[in-house]
């Protein structure tokens, strides 16, 4: 894998870096979704907010107004339920309201529990696949023509680092998430062509994030870098700093400010 350019985890992004793009968020209510929905209207993107809980996606949109920042939207849409007709539907919606599509940050993460296999139901796999792989491949096929129109354009999907290093109780999310490598990859390749539009994996490691602490529940919380310590490198991997990188899957571990790879995982930096 080539060597990134530029030092991505200590990215400062220059004001209103985002200045007149669009970029949804998925699973924006809450969590990194939340945070970099936040930093990213803050830099001047107007952020459409996307997420299965209305009250938390309003509570968000509200912040952003509050702020002065670009005005955003928020479609209540719940990944897990909905099928490619509905996904098509919102990429109308899109086209229509706003004409035009800058990136997609895929923070949306299908996890149900812990258990053993032996506890472990069909279903529950299905759904998570459908979140974790099955729902943003949809969405990219769904809104690629207004990303292949924009002038610079990227896409990132949130990792986790259980799909690299995979242990016992993991199951069905793990080997949902490592899904998302071979995704990534595949889409760049066909994407090659298009030095404009990219594709990239993030794995942001332990932070402190509503999904840490419904995995950890006896972590300390405090011991962990908070949750807005991974949007410089989300501020990088969506803006143009990242043009021309596309297929890479970086490991960011924050808690101990280094990159690393984690098993068979290549990460750059």
């Amino acid at each position: 894998m080539n060597e990134v350019i530029g030092d991505w985890k200590n990215y400062q992004a220059p004001a209103g870096a985002f200045r007149s793009r669009v970029i949804l968020v998925t699973g924006a209510g809450q969590g990194i979704g939340e945070a970099a929905a936040m930093a990213l209207a803050e830099h001047g993107a107007t952020v459409i907010l996307l997420g299965r809980n209305e009250k938390k996606l309003a509570k968000v949109y509200d912040a952003i107004e509050a702020a002065g920042y670009p005005q955003p939207a928020a479609i209540p849409f719940d990944l897990a339920k909905s099928g490619e007709a509905e996904i098509a539907q919102m990429a109308v919606l899109i086209q229509k309201e706003f004409g035009r599509l800058d990136g997609i940050l895929h923070c949306a993460n299908g996890f149900t529990h812990l258990s053993p296999l032996a506890n472990q139901k069909m279903d529950e796999w299905v759904e998570m696949f459908k979140v974790n792989v099955a729902a943003p491949f949809v969405l990219n096929r769904a809104l690629f023509p207004l990303l292949k129109e924009a002038p610079d354009a990227s896409i990132l999907l949130l990792g986790e680092h259980h799909a690299f290093a995979p242990n016992a109780y993991w199951g069905g999310y793990s080997v949902t998430k490592v899904g998302q490598k071979n995704l990534v990859e595949i889409a760049a390749a066909e994407w090659e062509n298009m030095e404009h539009l990219r594709i990239n994996l993030l794995v942001p490691g332990p932070i402190q994030s509503p999904f840490r602490l419904k995995t950890h529940p006896g972590e300390t919380r405090e011991s962990l870098p908070p949750t807005s310590a991974i949007v410089p490198a989300i501020l990088y991997w969506m803006g143009d700093a990242s043009r021309g990188q596309s297929g890479k899957t970086l490991v960011a571990d924050i808690a101990v400010n280094k990159i690393e790879a984690e098993g068979n995982l290549s990460a750059v930096g």
